[in-house]
């Protein structure tokens, strides 16, 4: 019961929650926003899970990493079972969880007039049910940990229309009414849950975009700063939605 209390305690206290001993769960963490992820916060003393189609194409990357504070695991959106599996084995490895970074996700080009049924179902199962699948398992450990945090990478398609790319804004938009949803469900048990939403990111996702030169567009590496900071944030500063752009634009 005392350790239960010191721990709730050091949730709402006035400063930075202390990353050491925290265990963050970040899916996609291969490349792009996930590693810069993984990097920054295992870079700050965080103890990081990674979830990735093929943990051994990470080795190299990560092997100069201290593995008491690393963890891999095979992780696909449109397989349910390795959620669980990927859950279970970070809570047999480090006995807890202390955050989850849904960041894996995928692009479409569908609209209106010309989207295909099967690719319609697929953008969904990865934005958004893959998510809402891991935070369902998740959520028992989080709500243990009494600030546990939620960041569910979504992006300023999920906040206004600018393009005719259908399927991709509608699970964009699906996934910050779970943000809402979770931090309802979990919040008189300290979890917190942040839909982070960017424009234009340097990653293979807007490579050869059209729109925008990619030295303007913002850098992985200080979104990870952001979610960083939103994983630290006491149980008294909680932020819904953080809405990061890399140019003017009016969000109406």
């Amino acid at each position: 019961m005392g350790s239960e209390r010191k721990r709730r305690s050091a949730c709402t206290g006035e400063r930075m929650i202390d990353p050491h001993g925290r265990v963050i769960l970040i899916s996609g963490a291969n490349r792009g926003i996930g590693f810069a992820i993984a990097q920054t916060l295992y870079a700050k003393g965080y103890t990081v899970s990674l979830g990735v189609r093929d943990p051994h194409a990470l080795l190299t990357a990560i092997e100069h990493w201290n593995e008491l504070r690393l963890h891999t695991a095979h992780y696909e959106a449109t397989d349910w079972r390795t959620h669980g599996s990927w859950v279970e084995s970070v809570v047999e490895r480090f006995g807890r969880i202390d955050g989850l970074v849904n960041n894996a996700g995928i692009g479409s080009k569908g609209t209106i007039r010309d989207i295909g049924e099967e690719e319609l179902d697929r953008i969904f199962a990865v934005n958004c049910k893959a998510p809402l699948n891991m935070i369902r398992h998740a959520l028992p450990h989080l709500e243990a940990a009494g600030c546990g945090r939620i960041v569910n990478i979504a992006s300023l398609s999920g906040k206004r229309v600018r393009n005719d790319h259908v399927a991709y804004n509608m699970s964009k938009f699906a996934v910050v009414a779970l943000t809402h949803a979770v931090r309802r469900l979990g919040w008189e048990k300290g979890v917190r849950s942040t839909a982070l939403c960017p424009s234009f990111v340097r990653t293979d996702m807007t490579a050869g975009s059209e729109h925008i030169a990619a030295e303007m567009m913002s850098d992985p590496a200080d979104l990870a700063e952001l979610v960083a900071t939103l994983i630290a944030l006491p149980n008294t500063a909680a932020i819904a939605e953080l809405l990061v752009n890399c140019r003017l634009e009016d969000m109406v």
